[in-house]
């Protein structure tokens, strides 16, 4: 039998930082999401941000019914990540669940367990961003149903945008949403482009149209918003970040102004 290893207890307990880094964003995300993580990854985290991710049950195919079941969910959720700790930052990855369940219940439902945290929706990021970027009349690109994408344009049309054109592209599976090819989200968003439209925006979490802004803006000539690009830009500026990257869009190179939501 060998002798056992020498253990020595260190002389001092280690310094310990108030937290691991400055800001802390936490992510309610879909039990199906392939795509959301990823972006946030690419387009959020530094080494100044951190991205904490909780999922929630989800049941496809995509229908209100479906969308709003996931409301009871949101607040458990929340209090999962990172629990007794404060976060700067909650987004609720989903769109089309945002506009039947509604932004502000939402948000009453994450404030519940994070009262300090700012909570994004993607629709209320996305109309945000629009209103930024100066857009009031619109051209909308969902991956949904009819029966799913009424609530959508009803939803905008209700803020005050003039909708010149909505495109839907009729699929009820979320994670297909996830496997629309980026060449094919560009080819689809120039169809979907009204030419009166000041900008068009590209609904869904699930959809991988983020990475593909910049090349779509520099096709139509106008302005691009998506669910997770608008999501990303308004968690980064929320939390301090106010570095341009036109690189990747052009409401990536402007600040958040005014009150949140």
């Amino acid at each position: 039998m060998t002798n056992p290893v020498p253990i020595s207890l260190a002389a001092r307990e280690p310094r310990l930082e108030d937290q691991p880094v400055d800001k802390r964003i936490g992510l309610v995300i879909l039990a199906t999401d392939h795509t959301t993580e990823v972006d946030f990854q690419r387009l959020v985290a530094s080494d100044q941000i951190g991205i904490y991710v909780t999922r929630i049950p989800y049941a496809n195919p995509v229908t209100p019914e479906n969308l709003r079941a996931m409301q009871p969910s949101l607040t458990v959720a929340a209090a999962l990540i990172l629990p007794d700790e404060a976060l700067d930052v909650v987004m609720y990855s989903c769109t089309s669940a945002s506009v039947v369940i509604g932004d502000e219940e939402v948000a009453a439902a994450i404030k519940a367990a994070k009262p300090g945290a700012a909570v994004v929706t993607p629709t209320a990021a996305a109309v945000k961003g629009l209103g930024t970027l100066g857009a009031r009349r619109i051209s909308v690109l969902t991956p949904y149903t009819v029966e799913t994408s009424r609530p959508m344009a009803d939803y905008f049309a209700a803020l005050g945008f003039e909708i010149d054109r909505f495109t839907c592209l009729g699929l009820t599976d979320d994670r297909e949403m996830a496997r629309i090819a980026p060449a094919e989200i560009v080819a689809f968003a120039k169809e979907a482009m009204g030419p009166e439209s000041d900008a068009l925006f590209i609904s869904c979490t699930a959809v991988r149209a983020a990475g593909v802004i910049a090349e779509i803006e520099a096709a139509i000539g106008k302005p691009v918003v998506s669910s997770n690009y608008a999501t990303a830009w308004a968690c980064l500026r929320l939390c301090g970040d106010t570095s341009a990257r036109p690189e990747l869009g052009r409401l990536m190179a402007l600040p958040l102004e005014g009150e949140w939501p």
